[in-house]
């Protein structure tokens, strides 16, 4: 039998029906059609013009994603109890997708695992999160203990959480920016080292990009390595080095290392150090776009590797022609670098740069260029990232490793 049910009732267009029983749990602004007095971040009950109970989520009154549906079972109590239902259910899979492979990891991607708004990377000891939504902000204190008492349960060392809420996007949710310590216990310093694919890094959670550290390529990087032994490489956008120190650690002949960034280009050399690779690898603080054409000027092919692994060009449809246009000149310019039988890696992380997109680009770059492309492979983000089919916004990594022939 239903739950009586006590949330505020927000009916929804036909249009937001079809959506939300297609599986999706954004509900737009544009599709409530009317709702009963509510808190911002309350949660409440979406339903059809006919009254049909569709999901309950968190309002969002500032956001043009109005409601963001966390369950579809009128049966659900939302309680301490749910909330750690959900915590465990996701760490669980990642213990089976990880193949244990978990002291650096997603522990919880968003919508993907029921959690709106929310993302918590696993580095080491520490959690660190952003939160994104005002719905979840308010469940804070509730989710954040039933991560670190799940994970400790499961003997898991986590010493603290660190919030990287420094994220315009709160502001369209009305909440401030700001970055810090969660809660009173914490180690002193939010810079931690991992391990990943066997290659050390210094973390800093609190001043690096996102996060602190890209997870989503970590199997991407276990490709590059398999292919790169005695390879001259080139690593575009480098970051703090991830690419090009699993190409050197697989046996690269040699690895330039290149970022606009002098910090990350900074700390991609001392995690070459650390893992006593420097004397394979240089490191060049340069804008990839003027190093490219500045290489092809010199009408050599000093790489026969290049790995392409831009941030994200685009955040919006209304942009994605100007994203277009800018993969195609970093892709045609690399192209046109390598010699033939040379090998190429590329990336987009924008989901707005969506795949057939991308594709028909990297097919123009490949005939402007003068080369075929032989696809070695093509591949996603690690399975830490879930991708649900019916929420195409899980879907964004797109990475493809060819041989130019």
């Amino acid at each position: 039998m239903k739950a009586q049910r006590s949330y505020p009732r927000f009916t929804i267009t036909q249009k937001g029906t079809r959506w939300v029983e297609q599986g999706h749990p954004w509900i737009y602004d544009a599709e409530v059609l009317s709702g009963e007095p509510a808190e911002n971040g309350a949660l409440v009950d979406a339903v059809s013009e006919k009254g049909k109970y569709l999901g309950t989520g968190f309002l969002s009154e500032n956001s043009k994603i109005r409601i963001r549906l966390i369950s579809r079972n009128a049966n659900d109590s939302f309680d301490e109890a749910f909330w750690r239902r959900r915590v465990k259910y996701a760490w669980d899979y990642r213990k089976t997708v990880m193949g244990g492979d978990i002291s650096c990891c997603r522990v919880i991607f968003g919508e993907a695992d029921g959690f709106p708004g929310l993302t918590v990377d696993r580095f080491s000891e520490l959690l660190v999160t952003q939160t994104l939504s005002v719905g979840m902000e308010k469940q804070k204190p509730v989710i954040f203990e039933a991560l670190l008492n799940v994970l400790r349960e499961d003997g898991q060392d986590i010493r603290g959480i660190f919030e990287r809420n420094d994220v315009a996007l709160r502001e369209k949710e009305g909440l401030e920016q700001y970055k810090g310590w969660y809660g009173e216990e914490h180690p002193e310093s939010p810079v931690t080292e991992i391990c990943e694919n066997g290659i050390f890094y210094s973390v800093d959670t609190e001043n690096g990009q996102k996060t602190g550290f890209f997870l989503d390529q970590k199997y991407n990087r276990l490709a590059v390595a398999r292919l790169a032994k005695g390879r001259r490489v080139l690593d575009c956008f480098t970051h703090t080095g991830s690419f090009a120190l699993n190409a050197a650690m697989g046996g690269a002949e040699h690895v330039t290392a290149v970022d606009i960034s002098e910090a990350a280009v900074e700390m991609a050399r001392r995690n070459a150090e650390r893992n006593g690779l420097e004397g394979k690898m240089d490191f060049v603080a340069a804008n990839v776009f003027d190093l490219l054409p500045e290489l092809e000027k010199q009408g050599k092919a000093p790489y026969d590797f290049i790995i392409l692994d831009p941030p994200a060009f685009t955040k919006s449809r209304r942009t994605v022609k100007n994203a277009e246009r800018g993969y195609k000149e970093i892709n045609l310019r690399a192209l046109r670098l390598l010699p033939r039988g040379g090998y190429f890696a590329t990336a987009s992380c924008s989901h707005f740069m969506e795949n057939e997109l991308f594709v028909r680009m990297l097919k123009s770059a490949a005939l402007d260029a003068g080369v075929e492309l032989r696809q070695i492979e093509a591949r996603q983000q690690a399975p830490d990232h879930p991708i649900l089919w019916n929420v195409p916004e899980t879907d964004y990594l797109k990475f493809y490793i060819f041989q130019v022939v």
